[in-house]
């Protein structure tokens, strides 16, 4: 992949399971929040998969849209927009009534002396959302966050990991998630949480942020020393697909690659390919922020883009200079200062 384009057409390219178990949702879709940095290839990858299968549905895209051309694009690839402020009740209630909801807003960074409102964003919308849609599936996003640093050699949290949440932002998305596991009780609503550890794309995320660092001849800090990651185009087929498992109570999920990776090794990994060498700087520590997907891969399989694959793109793109987001991930904070 060399351009944008390129990259987003890959994105956008529905599998054979996406297409038949979309065929398998009744109803339309809305996707809140679709303006970040995962919403947009998502959205895209919707209405490709949609139209694969021949199914007439209604796909709402619901944001601010400070990005103008953003909006452009999304009704552009077939959309119906809305632009509301969901923390906004009046404009939440005005919404259409959906069968079906990717749930995807929320505030992580600037969490730090603004507290309250990442508090107000992830825990207290949550139900005045579950409320609203009350007669839907919901797929809500979540985080690995949630769980406490574990051993390296414990493979990562599962889903039966009590969560012990470091810091107001994985305190505030347990908060969402269980409000939403509230009214999912009460009104008996379906939902999936779909806890994500980390999104890669070409422009953003863990690898790029390494290869980019590796590149420019930075140290490479390994404190935190292992991550997992998964191509932003598994999980965004992940959280469409998640619509065919939603229960209640919710059916909670870890998603992420099979991998434990290491930061070391990736960063050879880049230097390698970049033709020179690393500095590192630090020691690894003893414990991570790593999640265990072995539920979420047994139920959807195992990513389509490998590890590898990912680091060969990530290479390629760094050394064309590609197009990059200024939207660091902050992996490497472990008191979950945010």
């Amino acid at each position: 992949m060399r351009t944008v384009q390129e990259l987003e057409e890959v994105l956008a390219t529905p599998s054979e399971a996406l297409i038949k178990e979309l065929s398998e949702v009744d109803g339309d879709i809305m996707l809140l929040g679709v303006g970040g940095k995962m919403g947009p290839s998502m959205a895209r990858l919707t209405m490709n998969a949609i139209k694969a299968a021949g199914l007439n549905k209604r796909v709402y895209g619901v944001s601010r849209f400070s990005n103008a051309a953003l909006k452009a694009e999304l009704e552009e690839a077939g959309l119906e927009i809305i632009a509301a402020d969901l923390s906004n009740d009046a404009e939440l209630q005005a919404l259409p009534d959906v069968k079906n909801v990717i749930y995807m807003a929320g505030n992580k960074f600037g969490t730090t002396g603004n507290e309250h409102f990442t508090w107000a964003m992830n825990s207290y919308l949550p139900g005045r959302v579950a409320e609203k849609f009350r007669n839907s599936r919901i797929v809500v996003f979540s985080t690995g966050n949630v769980y406490p640093l574990t051993p390296i050699g414990q493979g990562g949290a599962t889903e039966s990991t009590p969560p012990n949440a470091n810091g107001e932002y994985g305190q505030s998305c347990l908060g969402r998630e269980r409000v939403f596991e509230h009214f999912s009780h009460k009104y008996e609503i379906p939902m999936f949480i779909y806890r994500l550890n980390y999104a890669v794309d070409l422009r953003y995320g863990v690898l790029l942020e390494i290869a980019r660092t590796v590149k420019a001849g930075i140290p490479v800090d390994v404190a935190m020393g292992h991550v997992n990651v998964i191509w932003q185009g598994d999980a965004n087929e992940i959280a469409l697909r998640a619509l065919t498992r939603c229960t209640s109570p919710a059916n909670i999920m870890n998603v992420t690659g099979p991998e434990t990776v290491s930061l070391r090794w990736a960063a050879e990994q880049f230097a390698k390919r970049f033709g020179t060498e690393v500095v590192f700087t630090g020691e690894e520590a003893p414990t991570a922020l790593l999640s265990n997907a072995s539920k979420a891969n047994a139920a959807f399989g195992y990513p389509k883009v490998t590890l590898i694959q990912m680091i060969d793109w990530i290479a390629e793109w760094v050394m064309a200079d590609g197009e990059t987001w200024n939207k660091p991930t902050h992996f490497q904070e472990r008191e979950g200062k945010y």
